[in-house]
């Protein structure tokens, strides 16, 4: 199998905007369409990746090129666009390319937000469906397989998912560094923002141990607070509430401040100085910058969080450009790989295999005897090459029988697998 046969045809957030992308989401309640993409002409393995983000075809094909002309045509098919605009708004990888694209991908280096955990789990679930429908077969399962260690061992031996780079996560990360552990901590809720919302969801997955919604309109503040299973208070009770509080999150959508620093100091003696964080979302801002000044008050605001997701950014940056360079040890391994895939290598592999094999054995075998003869000795080692002869000849007949492309594949997979040659230890014989 050469490593031209692979390729990827798709469409993601780099390439076109989100008008073009939503006319290419195959997602939801559509099925894919791997049927209709394995009976394009030399397709002989495919899996399809679809999310709000990106569309793509990972392909094995017998003729490339007629292949991804087929699979431009078929995605972009109901999209009315032209065929100049499709090549426009599209990109097809092949060979080291396609690899080297699918490992960042499943790693997220080729992601929006670098380092999101989402991208990895969606290209799972993808490769399970299309194994479901036996779309894949040695070349993609072996292919997917490998993106997905890639992704685990670029998340391992690099920070990539390590810092915040959104504003809800950024402001958790601050509650953690100011409070220490979050479990058993109450949170209240100022106003019902959208951000607001998410920063509380994160603090709950943090083991937040209640939500108080505070909100203008009653009825408003009741039904958020069902959602976090919280409790609820008017505006007027915001001062009473504040002295039970942790974490105050607000995100009204007042013009004027909603809380000043004089309001929070008697506040604070009723708290006896318990700390207290403040994370102001709105625009424009809720609470009085002053209120900072205040002993063991931290006031953070929206540019302060907008701040250490810049920085967290950076740092992830640094970490993708280590992502990148296992992406390029691991895309060279594979090409490796698929060589090895030839029929040639694979018996020269084998053959290596049960040499070690024998020799192994054979010295085993002597170091048990007590000075034995020459004759021995030569006996034992035919004796050992015949049997390996014999255990191989059938499986190298299996090897060289002809067939279609695909089978081949099949076959060398198949042998590979059952003699170990792709594992790491496959030249130690204490292994088998």
């Amino acid at each position: 199998m050469q490593a031209e046969n692979i390729l990827i045809l798709g469409l993601n957030h780099k390439t076109a905007p989100v008008e073009i992308r939503e006319k290419m989401a195959f997602s939801g309640d559509n099925p894919l369409p791997l049927k209709e993409l394995m009976s394009l002409e030399g397709c002989v393995e495919c899996c399809m990746l679809s999310t709000c983000n990106r569309v793509e075809i990972i392909s094995v094909s017998k003729h490339p090129d007629q292949t991804g002309r087929a699979m431009r045509r078929f995605l972009f098919g109901n999209s009315g666009l032209s065929e100049d605009e499709s090549e426009k708004y599209s990109y097809l990888h092949t060979g080291d390319d396609a690899v080297r694209h699918l490992f960042r991908v499943g790693a997220s280096l080729d992601s929006m937000i670098v380092g999101e955990p989402q991208i990895l789990g969606q290209l799972k679930q993808a490769y399970k469906i299309a194994s479901e429908k036996n779309c894949t077969g040695a070349i993609l399962n072996r292919f997917l397989h490998k993106s997905f260690s890639v992704a685990k061992r670029i998340r391992t031996e690099t920070n990539i998912g390590g810092s915040a780079v959104s504003i809800s996560f950024a402001a958790v990360e601050l509650a953690k560094k100011i409070l220490g552990e979050l479990k058993g901590k109450t949170v209240m809720l100022l106003g019902a923002g959208e951000m607001a919302e998410l920063a509380a969801e994160h603090l709950i997955n943090q083991g937040i141990d209640h939500v108080v919604v505070v909100n203008r309109t009653f009825e408003n503040a009741v039904k958020l607070a069902k959602r976090f299973n919280g409790s609820a208070a008017g505006l007027d009770e915001l001062l009473t509430k504040l002295e039970d509080v942790d974490i105050l999150i607000s995100s009204t959508g007042a013009t004027d401040l909603v809380l000043l620093r004089d309001q929070v100091k008697p506040v604070m003696k009723q708290r006896m100085n318990r700390p207290l964080f403040l994370i102001d979302i709105a625009v424009p801002r809720d609470l009085d910058p002053e209120i900072n000044d205040l002993d063991n008050v931290y006031l953070y605001d929206i540019d302060d969080l907008k701040h250490v997701v810049d920085i967290n950014k950076a740092e992830r940056d640094k970490e993708a450009a280590k992502g990148e360079r296992i992406v390029a040890e691991e895309t060279m391994k594979f090409r490796q790989w698929l060589d090895g895939m030839e029929i040639t290598p694979t018996i020269v592999a084998l053959r290596k295999k049960a040499g070690l094999i024998w020799e192994s054995e054979v010295a085993r075998t002597l170091a048990k005897m007590d000075d034995p003869s020459p004759e021995t000795i030569e006996s034992i080692k035919k004796l050992g090459n015949a049997i390996i002869g014999k255990l191989l000849h059938n499986p190298i007949l299996y090897l060289k029988s002809e067939g279609h492309e695909e089978n081949k594949s099949e076959r060398l997979a198949l042998v590979r697998q059952l003699f170990a040659l792709d594992d790491s230890d496959t030249d130690d014989p204490e292994s088998l």
